[in-house]
């Protein structure tokens, strides 16, 4: 076949082209419908981004396939999370929200808190300032995790850092925040409500004693159930050798302040009944060492006849004596053996009531 033959089979089957150099018939069979003699559907041009009803996923790029793991895989530094922290942090919401009681809402709180926490007690119990790594044995967790806590006490002044030897101790604020306190508090209103609550336990009369010009003073009394006839009331000023009041303040106080009337109580000591009274300044001295030995006073039938008491010294912030708690009852219905019921409660109560003046045992 010929090239002129060619060109003419070619047109006769695609139409003469029109002047724009397209072909004529193509938009036309672009909008026929397929032919139902071959049954070959016309072609259509083919969707370009500028059209206007493209669908843009025809455009997005197939997405990328991750390379299928042979080993294992480490994760990058930045990425690696401290689980113990993690765990700290999680102050219990987050799963339970709608689940939760109004009652254990108010319970909750940052465990990370908490944790943190930990370091400010050991320096609080700890007279000198501490290395890193004791510090952070004593509260439980590692050197690199307690690091992370003191950085930010150090930004808030809650502890400080020595420049030369890095040991660790508590800070200004933590001083303010103690004075503040001691400035608020009120070591007989803290006993009242704390007696209240161990009267009521146990059902004992029980009773505050400060020191007053005349001596140790009754302030505050509260009687049980079945009331001991001891015919205390407040303002009462209670003997220096005949109660355990009076032994346990003649124990702890300086000589200078109970002097004078233990002086004057020894010229009249014969006209006490009760022959465990000391009557003596030998005597005197024994019955004291005995209150400091078990911390606390004890007499029986020494006031008055069949009435047992207990006496219990709280203490304040420098380590003075700033009240002492009184327990009474009736021989064969008050436990007056030492760590029986009433000591032990009585006791309990004193150190809570001592550490909530500023008091520690450990010297700082």
């Amino acid at each position: 076949m010929t090239m002129e033959e060619m060109y003419s089979t070619m047109v006769n089957r695609c139409g003469p082209r029109s002047s724009s150099g397209r072909r004529a018939g193509s938009r036309r069979a672009a909008r026929e419908p397929a032919s139902t003699a071959t049954g070959i559907r016309p072609r259509t041009e083919r969707r370009t981004p500028d059209s206007a009803h493209h669908d843009p996923n025809d455009f997005m790029p197939p997405p990328s396939r991750s390379p299928r793991p042979t080993g294992t895989q480490t994760a990058p530094a930045s990425d690696t999370v401290d689980l113990d922290e993690a765990r700290d942090t999680h102050d219990g919401h987050d799963a339970h929200d709608g689940a939760e009681t109004g009652e254990e809402k108010l319970r909750s709180g940052i465990q990370s808190i908490e944790v943190g926490f930990r370091l400010l007690e050991v320096l609080t119990n700890e007279p000198r300032a501490m290395m890193l790594r004791d510090l952070a044995q004593r509260a439980g967790m590692s050197p690199a995790k307690a690091h992370r806590y003191l950085v930010s006490f150090l930004r808030l002044g809650m502890v400080a850092q020595d420049p030369l030897s890095g040991r660790y101790e508590l800070g200004g604020f933590a001083l303010q925040l103690g004075l503040a306190r001691l400035a608020r508090v009120d070591g007989v209103k803290l006993a009242r409500i704390a007696l209240a609550e161990l009267r009521d336990a146990l059902d004992i009369t029980v009773g505050i004693a400060v020191w007053g010009n005349q001596g140790p003073t009754v302030v505050h009394w509260m009687e049980s159930s079945h009331p001991a006839k001891a015919s205390l009331k407040l303002g009462d000023v209670m003997p220096m050798l005949g109660s355990a009041t009076g032994l346990l303040f003649a124990a702890y106080l300086p000589r200078g302040k109970t002097g004078p009337m233990i002086e004057r109580e020894l010229g009249s000591a014969q006209h006490y009944a009760s022959d465990s009274t000391p009557r003596s300044a030998a005597e005197l001295e024994r019955a004291l060492a005995e209150v400091r030995e078990h911390g606390a006073a004890r007499v029986e039938g020494m006031l008055l006849p069949t009435i047992h008491a207990f006496c219990t010294p709280v203490f304040d912030a420098t380590g003075d004596l700033a009240l002492g708690l009184i327990a009474l009852g009736h021989e064969g219905a008050f436990d007056i053996a030492w760590n029986g019921v009433v000591d032990t409660a009585l006791r309990a109560c004193a150190q809570k009531l001592s550490y909530e003046l500023g008091y520690s045992p450990v010297e700082r």
